[in-house]
């Protein structure tokens, strides 16, 4: 088994963080996303959507997309659990896990890609070339501060993202929440349920990984 990796994306250091919960020892190709080797021919050939992370797992196959991985990863080892452990558990994490990507992730990737000279013509993952639209960081500033709103609104009751326990929704979140420093945003320092969440979360020896 091997990870594919880049040690500064967050969708990597989710996959690195869920597998250090459960005490893993993976092996680690690095794909330099700021030299574009994840659009080389030799990994296109790996993952054609050029993304990061990709699992290959002990019988040669490649999996991609994090939330895949993690659930591959949890059926192989379930303890400790990190997918939920009942049915409502587990459709809770998943549900948290989705409104993180498809609302946090995104808005901070709209601001990011269409804001750094580094995804200029690359505004989205892949071969295919796209331009950058300098108008839609604003919008994705907002849209990142409207997120982080909602996940306050749910962390000044919960401890966790998902309920009572550290779960996958966790980690995807510390991810992104660390990732809106990218965009100078630093979420945590006028929401104080969010705050008391990133100080323990990041207290946790998987939030170096």
């Amino acid at each position: 088994m091997r990870l594919f990796d880049f040690n500064r994306a967050p969708n990597p250091r989710r996959a690195r963080m869920f597998i250090a919960e459960k005490g893993l020892e993976i092996p680690r190709v690095t794909v330099n996303l700021y030299r574009k080797q994840q659009l080389s021919p030799e990994f296109l050939a790996i993952n054609p959507d050029g993304t990061l992370p990709v699992l290959e797992t002990d019988d040669g196959q490649y999996l991609t997309e994090t939330v895949a991985i993690a659930h591959y990863l949890e059926q192989l080892h379930p303890e400790p659990n990190l997918m939920g452990s009942t049915p409502l558990a587990a459709a809770q994490v998943l549900r948290w896990n989705s409104i993180v990507e498809q609302q946090g992730m995104m808005a901070i990737a709209e601001t990011l890609r269409n804001w750094s000279p580094g995804f200029a013509n690359h505004v989205f993952p892949g071969p295919v070339e796209y331009p950058q639209l300098p108008a839609l960081v604003e919008r994705g500033a907002r849209r990142t501060e409207q997120f982080f709103d909602r996940i306050e609104q749910q962390l000044q009751t919960s401890r966790w993202l998902a309920g009572d326990h550290y779960t996958f929704a966790d980690i995807t979140l510390l991810a992104i929440t660390d990732f809106a420093a990218w965009v100078e945003i630093r979420p945590q320092g006028t929401r104080p349920g969010v705050a008391r969440w990133h100080a323990e979360a990041s207290a946790r020896p998987s939030a170096s990984a």
